[in-house]
């Protein structure tokens, strides 16, 4: 039913001009996380896969063998140019080595462009340059012996020179048949062998920028309506090439022609209509420009027609007609060329330019009636000196290979190629040698112009071999539950506390139900006298807020060091506090939820040590910290011990901006805590006791290099055996910790004596972590991307991913619970803090919908299938008030509201976990008491009373039952 329909929402119903308007509206009713989720499919049988260049940029040679000046020959010498493409890439005399990276990659297919001068030095025939030719029918015999089929482009702007200084380019409509003969010899001479051809590439850049802007080739930016009318020659000189081929060439090479169409996205500032309108307006004046005149009636779009008026040039009804279907396929460019950066604002109308491959594949989907689309160009680039290793372009490459793929198998748009760009570093016109877009390096400065394979080379051959990105086994879901005793919970970092009562406070006297109808009416001037009768839990209204009908076994929350022991000093604690903690345990308990209780949430920025034993800075280095620390333990053991079962000494020490020296002294402090529990307590309340580390888990980048492999164990070493191994392991840091800072001449690490180590190791009762998302590093260090020196290692992101704003990556959770067994064997595991921020106005928050299911369901995969001793799994967090934007609980004002999430995390509890469809259900024994010390609550005695009020009747009616622990006799009863 879904599948049908999708199906029914991807179909445009007409293919009018103007459809395309539909597109924002369309994806903004898509399914949201879901449809942003990575899609697991392959491509159809056939696709293409191509990969490019352009002549200018890579073949060097400019004066060889009788090749004439190209516009960008002249240009580059003059003006602020700091170098020129005389040499670019040198392919002419590389032939061999750029066959041998195409095959390398193992495309299908071959773009590449021919340099007009090289075959006509001035233009025309009467030019004829036979070993230019030469160069090209060699090239195309390379290919096709690798089984590569070539995609020609006839017109890569570098126009002849000569026309240029003669004509005026393509200012002069002299340029139509001047093209249309040079179009014929091509088609004439290569045409057996070319089954696509490309007339002229991005057409948009040429006019604007080329005569409009001056930014490029040939620099022309007096006439500001200049480029429409060149616009209007390039387009007749388009058709007249498409109706050469199609009258003397396609009946016996059936080949396919084309112009190749750059376009940006872009999307509106508002959700008006008026935006969505001037959204669709600047896709006409970029896109449509040229698109319209072919696909659709040989004429311009009505949006350009109404703003530019006369400045606009016309077609005769014939030309219409001859313009119109010109195009056998729709040839598509799109990435970091110039017509996705703009320049200027003047075609964006106030809007935001956007990357996003798959939305600009479905409008033209839908504004041109269906067309076939091939991709004839997209790509991203990096820094000119960035070599090998190039994740930005490598994620960028993937993101646009997935949206192609989102747009094939959801939206059903007909893409049948993707070329990725392009093959090697070259000249990159304006930008000259500041970038690289190439998926081969090219070593410049070396007499061979060697080509190497870069990290998104590699990437793109797999894609290719694998044809997309078919669904592994790890990909899917799995079915099935948890354990009987799985603890289902919900963390905070801390409760709301009371230390006034908000019970029987109201000192005025009230008449009840005096007309029938239940209302009480305050008696003015009348005030009750003070009930003589202890504090109880109840009559604290945040505990009631708090310990809310989530569903959950356990609810886990930190304690306040300064709070309970403000002088640093236990044997003058707040009392008023801990009885609060008191109630508040013991009322999870009689909702029967398993208090999870954290003695510090140390972090560097909102300590909560004691003022007294905090230093200047505020941190854990004071060298009795460790000793007061246990002391404070054993005070919340001793008061608080009766109800709780599960402690935590310390929740995510391994902080990023924790010290070393901080992190030493936190391990011995957690230590003694341990031990004090394990001699004074343990027999008498048989908890147990660990703490929590933070984990998010760390990937290579290019999880097919083995150089990344090396840098993410080093980041785990860093961030969680910091920690984990003085523990869990052998008493002491991590030997690689140690080798590395070594290696940095650093002594920062501190050393335990035999003593610690001993102290240290095997403080735990389970491994607890707190994991929200996934890292990638790498040790290739690209500018754009966060660089830690320390450890070498640049984290970044892959674009395919959800963000918000930390990336969504489920699987992460899933290697992260492997590490801890590979590491630390059957130890049981507790996930005690996993969620993600959402917008706190999204009370259907959907994404925290998703996240938690999938994240979720790889806990289950890692206790089902990798045999991980899962015990827990915590939400992260409550509420909204006390952990902004991750609550399960959202709040307007006073009022709590219910966020889609809570009900769905709620479903998981109840059928603990994914169970399979139509097996039997799970059978487990009745679930034990959890409320630890009921049975040492007993109910006094019932007291009632009767109050009457002068000759008016006033009955106060009072039922109180008291309940006296035998355990705690003081005022918190």
């Amino acid at each position: 039913m879904l599948a049908f329909f999708i199906f029914l929402a991807v179909t445009p119903a007409t293919g009018k001009p103007g459809d395309g308007l539909k597109t924002w509206g369309r994806f903004n009713r898509l399914p949201y996380p879901g449809d942003k989720a990575f899609l697991y499919n392959t491509f159809p049988k056939g696709f293409i896969w191509a990969v490019g260049t352009a002549a200018y940029p890579v073949e060097g040679a400019f004066a060889k063998d009788g090749k004439g000046l190209s516009i960008w020959d002249t240009f580059t010498r003059g003006g602020t140019r700091k170098t020129c493409g005389d040499v670019g890439s040198d392919s002419y005399h590389n032939v061999d080595a750029d066959i041998r990276a195409i095959q390398q990659l193992g495309v299908s297919h071959y773009r590449f462009s021919l340099s007009w001068p090289r075959m006509f030095p001035n233009g025309t025939r009467g030019s004829y340059n036979e070993l230019g030719t030469n160069y090209y029918r060699t090239l195309i015999k390379r290919l096709k012996k690798i089984n590569v089929q070539p995609v020609v482009t006839l017109y890569h702007w570098d126009l002849p020179d000569h026309l240029q200084q003669t004509l005026g380019g393509w200012a002069n409509p002299q340029l139509v048949d001047i093209f249309k003969d040079y179009a014929d010899f091509c088609f004439q001479t290569f045409g057996d062998d070319v089954k696509f051809w490309v007339t002229i590439d991005n057409p948009f850049v040429v006019a604007q920028h080329g005569y409009g802007t001056g930014v490029v080739a040939p620099g022309v930016k007096n006439d500001p309506d200049l480029r429409f009318r060149v616009g209007h020659n390039l387009l007749k000189a388009h058709a007249a090439a498409w109706h050469i081929y199609d009258r003397h060439y396609r009946p016996r090479q059936q080949g396919k022609v084309s112009m190749a169409l750059a376009s940006h996205w872009i999307k509106p500032s508002r959700t008006r209509l008026e935006s969505l309108q001037e959204c669709q307006c600047s896709l006409d004046h970029v896109l449509g420009w040229f698109a319209r005149p072919l696909f659709t009636d040989g004429d311009y779009p009505t949006c350009m027609k109404a703003r530019l008026g006369s400045r606009l040039p016309s077609f005769t009804q014939e030309e219409k007609e001859w313009v119109k279907g010109t195009a056998d396929f729709f040839a598509l460019s799109h990435g970091a060329t110039l017509s996705f950066q703009l320049i200027n604002d003047s075609v964006k109308f106030d809007q935001h330019e956007d990357l996003d491959l798959r939305m600009l594949l479905y409008w033209i989907y839908a504004e041109y009636d269906k067309p076939a689309i091939f991709v004839v160009q997209s790509g991203w680039y990096v820094l000119g000196n960035t070599k090998t290793k190039d994740p930005k372009q490598m994620f960028y490459l993937k993101s646009f290979i997935a949206e192609t793929l989102k747009s094939i198998i959801i939206d059903r748009v007909n893409v049948i190629g993707y070329t990725a760009w392009s093959l090697i570093d070259g000249y990159e016109w304006y930008r000259e040698y500041g970038i690289r877009r190439g998926l081969y390096y090219v070593s410049f400065n070396t007499p061979d112009m060697k080509r190497e394979p870069k990290t998104s080379a590699i990437f793109y051959k797999n894609v290719i071999q694998k044809n997309g990105f078919p669904e592994l086994p790890e990909n899917r879901p799995v079915q099935g539950v948890f354990p009987c005793d799985f603890a289902w919970g919900v963390s905070a970092n801390s409760v709301q506390v009371e230390t006034t009562p908000t019970q029987f406070a109201d000192p005025h006297v009230y008449l009840w139900n005096v007309s029938n109808n239940g209302e009480l009416i305050k008696l003015d001037g009348l005030i009750a006298p003070p009930l003589n009768r202890a504090t109880h839990c109840a009559d604290y209204a945040s505990i009631r807020q708090q310990v809310r009908q989530v569903g959950v076994s356990h609810f886990h929350f930190s304690l306040n060091w300064s709070a309970v022991v403000p002088t640093g000093d236990v044997a003058n604690p707040n009392t008023t506090l801990l009885g609060y903690y008191r109630c508040f345990t013991r009322q999870l308990l009689q909702a029967n939820v398993t208090p999870v209780v954290t003695l510090l949430h140390y972090t560097p920025k909102h300590s909560s040590l004691p003022a007294p034993l905090a230093n200047t800075t505020n941190n854990f280095t004071v060298f009795n910290i460790p000793e007061a620390f246990a002391n404070y333990a054993r005070l919340c053991y001793r008061e608080l011990g009766d109800y709780v079962k599960m402690w935590i000494t310390l929740n995510e020490p391994n902080d990023k901006e924790v010290s070393y020296q901080e992190g030493h002294q936190m391990l011995l402090a957690h230590a003694r805590a341990w031990h004090v529990y394990d001699l004074e307590f343990r027999h008498s309340q048989g908890g147990q006791v660990s703490l929590v580390l933070h984990m998010n888990w760390v990937e290579p980048a290019f999880s097919f290099s083995r150089e990344d492999v090396e840098p993410a164990k080093r980041v785990l070493h860093f961030t969680i055996s910091w920690f984990a191994e003085p523990i869990f392991g052998s008493g002491d840091y991590p030997l690689e910790m140690r080798s590395w800072l070594r290696q940095l001449n650093s002594l920062e690490l501190p050393v335990f004596n035999e003593k610690d180590k001993k102290l240290v190791k095997g403080t735990y009762d389970f491994f607890a972590i707190s994991h929200f998302s996934t890292d990638l590093v790498t040790h290739a260090k690209e500018d754009s991307y966060t660089y830690t020196a320390r450890l070498e290692v640049q984290y970044m992101v892959d674009t395919t991913w959800i963000m918000s704003p930390r990336p969504v990556v489920p699987w992460g959770l899933r290697k992260a619970l492997n590490w801890v067994k590979e590491h630390y064997g059957d130890v049981p595991v507790y996930v005690m803090a996993n969620g993600v921020q959402e917008d706190p106005s999204r009370f259907k928050d959907s994404l925290r919908v998703y996240y938690l299911y999938n994240y979720i369901n790889e806990a289950l995969k890692a206790y089902i299938l990798d045999g991980v001793n899962l015990k827990g799994y915590f939400v992260y967090a409550l509420n909204d008030q006390r952990d902004p934007k991750f609550g399960l609980y959202g709040q307007v004002h006073e009022e709590v509201i219910v966020k889609a999430s809570l009900p769905n995390y709620r479903n998981l509890i109840r059928h603990n976990g994914f169970p399979v469809q139509g097996a039997a259900p799970q059978q487990c024994p009745a679930a034990p008491q959890a409320c630890w010390g009921c049975h040492v609550l007993v109910k006094g005695p019932m007291v009632g009373f009767l109050t009457l009020v002068g000759s008016g009747v006033l009955i106060t009616l009072g039922l109180i039952i008291y309940y006296t622990s035998k355990r705690h006799k003081e005022t918190y009863q």
